[in-house]
């Protein structure tokens, strides 16, 4: 356990920093599994998932819990998915 209350003060940060990026990125990995879902299915609501999916990974990119390439790849491939469908 750190001694200086700066450093007591950054574990408690950190904990909760943790917690929120976890949850941004269960957020998006499910979101992508709604999609997939959506896709293989045919459903109607694909498309709205995607614009969820994609406001989520672009906010999970902007806080830099997912890195930028990386939320690129997966809007672009769920846009695709979604449009391959039609």
């Amino acid at each position: 356990m750190p001694q200086k209350h700066a450093a007591i003060k950054d574990l408690r940060k950190n904990a909760r920093r943790a917690v929120r990026n976890a949850r941004m990125k269960t957020h998006v990995k499910s979101l992508t599994k709604q999609l997939k879902e959506a896709v293989k299915e045919g459903k109607s609501d694909a498309k709205e998932i995607s614009v969820k999916l994609q406001s989520a990974t672009a906010k999970a990119s902007k806080n830099f819990v997912l890195h930028k390439n990386k939320a690129r790849r997966v809007i672009s491939a769920a846009m695709k998915s979604v449009s391959k469908k039609k």
